[in-house]
């Protein structure tokens, strides 16, 4: 069965035939039958080179070897016991060990359940209800953090989504990315927030990048106002580096969230930071957290065999950067802006590279969607959105990057 088939028979069977709204591509998504390395084969019989990559996970690209063993090791042994297994304080250990902010970590089952999760504890550890956000930075699809972009800083919260409260949402406040002066307002005004939680890199319209010293600022900012920072790494968990941008650009938060890459392609997430923070966690606080699928042993074992690799082979991190500055190098000059910064990389069509989400939304859309289904007819698959970043893994080869830039330089 092709891909138009099977998407008439998903549209009557799940709402938009899919399971994730970005998957909703027009007139309709490809099916993939099987991956491997840095190509997907759809059921149309087609190869492309996966700059997606599952949206992040995939650092070491599809099917490596070394986590298909852990996870068929791990599945010989069971996959799911509802008790503790060894696998959780070594993979806690790893994580840990490899950010100097993180004395304590909580598995979870996704990164949004670890945004959440970071979230009600700000909020037990301080006593205090409201949260800051920054405007277009997405954190999972819970109540809290689906708040329209751009409704601002001076006016309450107004629910992104049919079904979300308004009076929920009213404890949720957002300010521009690389806008020091409007937190530090905001702040100012406010005695009663919990926490700011921000993407250090805005990954999911990005990537943005911070502006020099803007994170170092965040920081000193929530400190003076008795704040608790929360940095959300689902995406730049380890792609950016071991240790991820915290470890990058020098910064501790007192919170952190991880997935995607801490779970080798298999559901994680966690949450983790200061010791005296993490106690307030039930059983040992009073902040309830719990789920059945938390620190399941399959996602542990490739996890682990993740971070064992990227570990064991320090120079893959020096050979992303190479990748995506190669691509960035290649492209004719036109209108647009290309980002990148290590294995993530964007070309925005707009003049110059966005700052916060504002600028990003100036993107030139109709433009991306034409630019985007060329990309395909070469072979080339890229998110299907101007806003979601793209991705280069371990498995990308020079010919990758080659095949990759000739398709830009042909398509734009």
């Amino acid at each position: 069965m092709k891909s138009g088939d099977l998407f008439h028979n998903a549209q009557e069977l799940m709402p938009g035939g899919v399971s994730s709204p970005v998957r909703a591509i027009r007139p309709y998504p490809f099916y993939t039958a099987h991956a491997s390395g840095s190509r997907l084969a759809t059921e149309d019989g087609e190869t492309l080179i996966d700059c997606c990559l599952a949206y992040g996970p995939l650092i070491l690209g599809h099917a490596h070897p070394a986590i298909r063993e852990a996870i068929c090791a791990q599945l010989e042994k069971g996959w799911l016991y509802g008790t503790p297994v060894a696998l959780e304080p070594a993979l806690a250990s790893r994580i840990t060990g490899d950010h100097p902010a993180m004395d304590m970590i909580r598995f979870v089952s996704s990164g949004s359940e670890a945004t959440m999760a970071a979230i009600r504890l700000a909020r037990g550890y301080t006593g205090k209800k409201d949260i800051v956000k920054v405007e277009g930075g997405f954190h999972g699809a819970h109540d809290a953090v689906l708040v329209q972009a751009g409704s601002g800083a001076t006016t309450l919260g107004v629910p992104d989504s049919a079904g979300v409260l308004a009076d929920l949402v009213a404890h949720t406040r957002q300010v521009p990315f690389n806008d020091l002066e409007a937190l530090d307002a905001l702040l100012a005004a406010n005695d009663d927030v919990a926490a700011f939680i921000l993407e250090p890199v805005m990954g999911n319209i990005g990537p943005i990048l911070p502006d020099d010293g803007y994170l170092r600022e965040v920081r000193a900012i929530t400190r003076e106002h008795d704040v608790l920072l929360i940095f959300d790494e689902v995406i730049t968990g380890y792609r950016l580096g071991i240790g991820g941008a915290q470890v990058r650009y020098g910064i501790e938060p007192d919170l952190t969230t991880l997935g995607k890459i801490i779970g080798g392609g298999l559901p994680i997430g966690a949450f983790g930071g200061r010791r005296e923070i993490m106690g307030m966690v039930a059983p040992a606080g009073p902040v309830y957290q719990a789920g059945t699928f938390s620190g399941n042993p399959a996602s542990l074992a490739a996890g682990m065999a993740t971070l064992g690799w990227l570990h064991a082979h320090p120079g893959l991190y020096g050979r992303l950067d190479a990748a995506t500055r190669a691509l960035a190098e290649s492209l004719p000059s036109r209108a647009g802006s290309f980002v990148r910064l290590g294995s993530m990389f964007k070309y925005f069509f707009r003049p110059s590279p966005p700052r916060n989400y504002r600028e990003a939304k100036e993107s030139d859309t109709a433009t991306f969607g034409r630019f985007w289904k060329k990309m395909l007819d070469l072979g080339i698959f890229l998110p299907p959105s101007q806003f979601e970043t793209n991705f280069v893994s371990a498995a990308h080869t020079e010919s990758d990057i080659e095949a990759i830039a000739g398709a830009y330089a042909a398509c734009l």
